[in-house]
């Protein structure tokens, strides 16, 4: 579990070093606004694509790809075997 959360933080981390620069670049002229706009929403058409794509697959595994699984039993359920030998 904190393995992941340290995952994540170093990717948040990055990300706002990644927006930090080029709001820099943009302030100094090194880059035009358009070039980051442009950069921008291609990478927000992209999340959204993955999100969707994940949403069909999850949504096709869900319902199409069954296991047989047997039901846990009770805890408070008696074998057979603990009433034999009580």
């Amino acid at each position: 579990m904190t393995t992941t959360r340290n995952i994540y933080a170093y990717l948040l981390a990055a990300a706002v070093i990644v927006v930090s620069i080029l709001g820099l670049l943009g302030i100094w002229d090194v880059l035009q606004w358009e070039d980051i706009k442009d950069f921008f929403w291609k990478g927000i058409y992209s999340l959204i694509l993955i999100l969707f794509s994940g949403a069909v697959i999850l949504f096709i595994f869900s319902t199409i790809y069954k296991t047989e699984k047997k039901p846990p039993s009770s805890p408070f359920e008696r074998k057979e075997d603990d009433r034999s030998a009580a």
